[in-house]
């Protein structure tokens, strides 16, 4: 075999002697468009529902035994897989934050929102989270794992230049979250979100202004509800697409929530409309939520 080369798996192999080292050393050069994930649960995730992405796995001792099945499907597929030391394994994740885990996968299509479909969503009477301009991957991932949570499947990503995609840190910290909610990309926010208006009730957020209470009795449409940039929260152009606006009063000692802490409590409160009818729970908004 020359120097180099990808081993094959093999029926009679442990998955420890699968892939060479070198390979582990060559994966970033030689994947430059593929996204290292990283983690137990969020690789997990991935290998059971879009096991067919994952180009080649790299582990350490301590999750060979996890991983195993996976290792034999992988190795069915003949993708390689290896068990690395700490060292090597960094190497190949680009951080130490890799939790002794790292699937290299080619990135999963972000297909485009469509109204018409969105119109199907809502007569299911499921709502809808929509982020203009959450820029920090890490308040994204936070986002979809609580959407995963609750079992919101859904979120709409807009056009905004801040706005940030699923990425190898919104992955880590969505913790397996991104397999189970789907992600669209909307062109043209303001008027998508008129669209909307036909079928959802389009709520915007904004710090210290609106009403108190997201749901309301007289309006059984579903809601589709905007959060903004960490900074600068939602655009004139956005909010005045907007039906409503929503905010929740705080103590006062502190401005606002991150977005992320914000985005729970919304995500929560969308997620059991019938309990909450008729109580203040809006969402906190502004600065640093959106």
């Amino acid at each position: 075999m020359r120097p180099g080369q990808t081993q094959r798996p093999q029926r009679n192999e442990p998955p420890e002697l699968h892939d060479r080292p070198e390979d582990a050393r060559r994966t970033e050069a030689s994947h430059e468009k593929s996204l290292r994930i990283t983690g137990l649960p969020a690789v997990s995730a991935l290998l059971e529902h879009n096991g067919r992405l994952v180009e080649r796995l790299f582990f350490d001792a301590r999750n060979a035994a996890a991983l195993a099945g996976f290792c034999r499907e992988l190795g069915k597929a003949r993708k390689p897989f290896r068990q690395v030391d700490t060292e090597e394994l960094a190497r190949v994740a680009g951080t130490v934050l890799h939790g002794g885990v790292v699937a290299v996968t080619r990135p999963r299509h972000i297909p485009a929102f469509d109204p018409a479909e969105a119109a199907r969503w809502a007569a299911e009477g499921k709502p809808l989270l929509l982020l203009d301009g959450i820029g920090n991957p890490h308040n994204l991932g936070a986002i979809v794992r609580t959407a995963a949570f609750f079992g919101l499947d859904r979120i709409v990503i807009s056009d905004h230049p801040a706005q940030a995609a699923p990425s190898e840190a919104s992955y880590r910290v969505a913790e397996g979250g991104m397999e189970h909610v789907k992600i669209h990309r909307a062109s043209g926010f303001a008027q998508v979100l008129k669209q909307l208006a036909a079928s959802y009730r389009v709520l915007g957020t904004a710090l210290g202004r609106g009403q108190q209470s997201l749901h309301r009795s007289d309006d059984r449409r579903p809601i589709a509800l905007i959060l903004g940039n960490e900074e600068e929260g939602l655009g004139r152009e956005t909010l005045n697409a907007c039906e409503g606006i929503v905010t929740l009063a705080g103590s006062g000692k502190v401005q606002s929530l991150n977005v992320a802490a914000t985005a729970a409590i919304l995500i929560h409160d969308l997620a059991n409309p019938p309990r909450r009818q008729g109580r203040n729970a809006g969402l906190v908004s502004g600065s640093e939520a959106g």
